[in-house]
């Protein structure tokens, strides 16, 4: 039996504004391309399906023909989990129609733990292989809140919760396998889940987020049920091993979530399970490469000469420009732009760090947020971000209409308290 195990695909994923539809597009297609050619029977989606609770109606379009092609593969089980980007009631409404497809999908947490549990069956009817699809864990699935409780209370109930969720899944795991189990026959048990452990590493910039406040990377990796024989994770965007572990294992995401993962080689997991002894080897498969990603950093000649070098390779690359030198470049975005013109470079971003540091220093050092006004603090907030004096005053604009349409609030809040 072949288990393709990934994650974190973030459909709908822009970078600085620019669309992605055709990255996800190139991934789709060398995914289908790879479970034929590979002959995998099951494929494993560890969360973060979509980039927002709310995706595009194109977002969703790619997800369900993905969906529907993979089905006319040889593939014949897809096993899909929330992760903390999804909207669970999203993905849980077409469930009736995807298992239809062998598409199992886990939204949240559901009533018996049982529920979370797929028993996937071979060609011929056999049980093969049981997955436990634990979805991830809201705040509000594991911990009851109590009234003067302190942030130490709160991790370790979440921490405890975690733990105890997965302990019930695995006891109904290990139930289903005793009695589907013929006489010295062993039903793999895989399980899947969407959380940061203790160790894991991510990138400057790849957008994942603290699941729970205070716990961050205090999931430790013995929390997790000896009885798992493999396990399927989802959230961290770097591929990597749990505790140094083989089976125990993150695919990362399988495109670049941001200019800081632009070195990464990004990866799927097959999974090959013995039949017979239910001994399984785990193989890297590297994902193309479907936009590249650079970044170039220094001061103004290592910029220039690095731009031209990168222009000489004669290939569409999207570009980070972070200038980190000593002397004042009043026209650096033009610079730029002038030195990639007509190229296949695309400026995504530019940043003068020198003048962002010294904006921030002069805050730090010089003044207090009680010396300035709030108008003040928005200003060095672009002045830090290098906004376009373009841009600036319409921002302004907005910005100063927003805090009026706030003290309006406030003022009719305390109208009508006066009026009570």
């Amino acid at each position: 039996m072949k288990i393709l195990h990934t994650s974190d695909w973030h459909i709908g994923r822009s970078l600085y504004g620019r669309k992605r539809s055709a990255e996800f597009e190139g991934f789709f297609d060398w995914l289908i391309e790879t479970v034929r050619s590979e002959e995998i029977d099951v494929l494993l989606v560890a969360g973060d399906i979509f980039d927002t609770s709310t995706p595009s109606n194109q977002a969703q379009a790619m997800y369900y023909h993905f969906l529907c092609r993979v089905a006319a593969t040889c593939c014949r089980h897809v096993v899909i989990i929330a992760g903390n980007h999804d909207s669970p009631s999203l993905l849980n409404a077409p469930q009736g129609l995807l298992r239809a497809l062998n598409v199992h999908v886990v939204g949240s947490v559901t009533e018996s733990p049982a529920d979370e549990i797929v028993l996937l069956r071979d060609a011929h009817g056999r049980p093969q292989l049981i997955v436990c699809a634990v979805p991830y864990l809201r705040d509000r699935d594991i911990r009851r809140a109590e009234a003067g409780e302190t942030i130490e209370d709160k991790d370790r109930k979440l921490v405890a919760g975690i733990r105890d969720h997965y302990r019930k899944v695995a006891e109904a795991a290990l139930a289903l396998a005793s009695a589907q189990s013929g006489a010295g026959e062993k039903i793999p048990i895989l399980a899947m889940g969407h959380l940061f452990t203790s160790g894991g590493h991510t990138a400057q910039g790849d957008g994942v987020r603290e699941l729970y406040v205070g716990s961050l990377g205090q999931v430790a990796a013995d929390l997790f049920p000896d009885c798992f024989d493999y396990l399927a994770l989802g959230h961290l965007h770097a591929a990597q091993r749990v505790m140094g572990s083989e089976l125990r294992r993150y695919s990362g995401a399988p495109l670049p979530m941001s200019f800081g993962e632009a070195g990464h080689t990004k990866i799927v997991l097959l999974l090959t399970v013995d039949g017979q002894g239910g001994e399984i080897l785990v193989e890297e498969k590297p994902v193309p490469c479907f936009q590249r990603l650079a970044t170039v950093a220094g001061d103004w000649e290592t910029i220039r000469s690095r731009i031209a070098a990168l222009h000489g390779e004669a290939v569409p690359i999207w570009l980070e420009v972070l200038y980190q030198g000593d002397e004042l470049v009043a026209d650096l975005q033009e610079r730029v732009r002038e030195l990639t013109a007509d190229t296949l470079l695309e400026v995504l971003r530019i940043k003068d760090l020198r003048l962002a540091a010294s904006a921030l220093k002069s805050l730090e050092q010089e003044e207090t947020l009680d010396d300035l006004e709030v108008g003040d603090v928005f200003g060095r907030c672009l002045l830090a971000h290098q906004v376009p004096p373009g841009q600036q005053d319409e921002l302004i604009a907005l910005f100063q209409e927003t805090v009026a349409a706030l003290h309006d609030e406030e003022r009719d809040d305390a109208i009508a308290g006066d009026g009570a």
